[in-house]
């Protein structure tokens, strides 16, 4: 082999190994608060843009009473939002960290 197809081979590893990572991000786009946010399932995930949606205004309602804990790894606070559930189309009460 020579220094080119070593090189070319070593470009191919880092693009394959860089792009099953985003593969495996467990983002997604959401109405939250009526408004499109990107929710992900860990911290060190990297947020998708979200395109511009049309979200429905969320009801008003009472925020629900939370135990207090400590937020994970790489989040400063948690509280609870309303999130649109795609598949019932009603926001439903989840808490969130950021």
């Amino acid at each position: 082999m020579d220094r080119t197809s070593i090189r070319r081979s070593a470009v191919w590893l880092i693009f394959f190994c860089a792009t099953a990572n985003i593969a495996n991000a467990e983002c997604q786009c959401a109405c939250v608060n009526g408004t499109p946010q990107a929710i992900c399932e860990s911290a060190i995930d990297l947020k998708p843009l979200c395109p511009p949606t049309l979200c429905p205004l969320a009801p008003p309602s009472i925020t629900p009473i939370t135990s207090p804990t400590l937020p994970p790894i790489g989040t400063s606070h948690c509280s609870p939002k309303q999130v649109l559930d795609p598949t019932t189309g009603e926001y439903v009460w989840r808490t969130l960290c950021e």
